[in-house]
């Protein structure tokens, strides 16, 4: 079992073990705004066209506060940029809170404090992950990723599902100020850091070291691979702005939000917990590059089954169709867990310290914002051809997708590791 079960031997460092545990409060909390934002704006518009902008809203500050906050990470004490986008974020939550406490009802407000939340997020988050390995030995980065990314997904069940049951009782706003107070945690976690200074020489993070980490980037192919693999499986088979839409109208929700909600939002990080908790096996896998194709065309497959799924759900609700839909979106999110874990542990391992941040920048970019521009594309789709077929739709490009990019990056299907974790040259 041991060898099955997740790998916590980095959880016995006692700086990444604070930053861990605070993650499972503070993802939670996180989650309720995924939930709450997309719901806010179906209740404002009765329109997934309007809830698929949350997509072009995010995008643009993921872009740019992602590259130049990668760039930060790379000249600033990680621990400092850390703790003042922390406090942006709770910030952000609290302004999301006061609009809707006070019925606002406006879109456009809604949408531009998503942005605002975004752009801290950007910088937030290639600054968490350049960090761990300042705190960890290589040999352990491959378990701390799927430790990260199982507590991850961890809150994306909890915070749906908690979504779901409070938003009835409680109401929308109050998932905004809960994020604000879960957030607290994180503060405390990343103020008990450890300085960590950046090694080398520094220069300003300002375009030059941006296009520094673009030229760094251009000579490592097996990066680029990971991050073209991953646009097309976000792009095109993430149909997450239409799960007001196929929860209201496929399976019995009121307009307002309900419980199958929180189950279409919840169902993938069931998987990937699941995923996650048997990860045992990862570090021993060698062949990476060819795991990763492998799981994202299983994604595009997984996708293709969730849009069959709500194509035979009879208008106004069906319980057995929608268990069917949450199973399929339940092995995506499982094999995705995997997919994800291994392109990052790709990342930490081969981009140099000095670079790292940089790189995290368009990981994040790559990972956040993919996922946005999904949002955008499923949102037109569905307006135009409706929610299954766009889900669907979505999955058989995807897999159409990883077959093309295994002709084109032949050297990232045979990409390898040693035991102990570093690439094989």
């Amino acid at each position: 079992m041991r060898r099955i079960l997740a790998d916590t031997a980095p959880l016995r460092n006692k700086d990444y073990a604070r930053l861990w545990w605070a993650g499972v409060v503070t993802v939670i909390g996180a989650q309720l705004s995924v939930v709450a934002v997309p719901q806010q704006i179906y209740e404002i518009t009765r329109n997934s066209a309007y809830v698929g902008l949350t997509g072009v809203f995010g995008l643009v500050p993921l872009v740019v506060f992602g590259l130049w906050g990668g760039a930060l990470a790379d000249v600033m004490d990680r621990r400092t940029l850390l703790t003042i986008t922390s406090v942006g974020l709770g910030g952000t939550s609290l302004l999301l809170w006061a609009q809707a406490a006070a019925g606002l009802n406006n879109v456009w407000i809604l949408l531009g404090l998503f942005s605002l939340q975004q752009a801290f997020f950007a910088v937030n988050q290639p600054t968490r992950a350049a960090i761990i390995p300042r705190l960890l030995p290589t040999g352990q980065i491959a378990a701390a990723t799927s430790l990260n990314m199982t507590v991850m997904q961890f809150g994306a069940i909890a915070g749906p599902l908690l979504a779901g049951a409070l938003i009835p009782v409680l109401g929308l706003s109050t998932l905004y100020l809960l994020d604000t107070i879960f957030l607290l945690a994180t503060l405390w976690a990343v103020i008990r850091l450890p300085s960590t200074p950046p090694l080398g020489e520094t220069t300003r993070a300002g375009l030059r070291a941006v296009l520094d980490g673009f030229r760094y980037l251009s000579t490592q192919k097996i990066l680029l691979a990971s991050f073209l693999v991953d646009i097309v499986a976000m792009v095109f088979g993430m149909p997450r702005a239409l799960f007001p839409q196929i929860a209201h109208e496929s399976f019995g929700d009121p307009a307002t939000g309900g419980f199958a909600l929180g189950l279409l939002f919840a169902s993938m990080s069931v998987g990937a917990v699941l995923g996650g908790v048997f990860s045992g096996w990862l570090p021993r896998v060698r062949r990476q590059g060819l795991a990763v194709m492998v799981c994202i065309a299983l994604w595009g497959v997984a996708m293709i089954g969730f849009g069959v799924a709500v194509w035979f759900a009879v208008p106004g609700g069906s319980a057995v169709l929608l268990w069917v839909a949450l199973a399929f979106l339940a092995f995506g999110g499982a094999v995705d867990m995997v997919s994800a874990a291994f392109r990052s542990t790709m990342l930490q391992t081969v981009a140099t310290d000095e670079m790292r941040g940089r790189l995290q920048g368009v990981f994040i970019v790559v990972v956040a914002g993919g996922p946005r521009i999904g949002d955008v594309l499923h949102g037109a789709a569905a307006a135009a051809v409706g929610t299954a077929v766009a889900a669907a739709g979505g999955g058989v490009l995807v897999v159409v997708g990883t077959l093309v990019c295994v002709f084109v990056f032949p050297a990232f299907v045979r990409y390898r590791v040693r035991k102990d974790g570093t690439p094989e040259v």
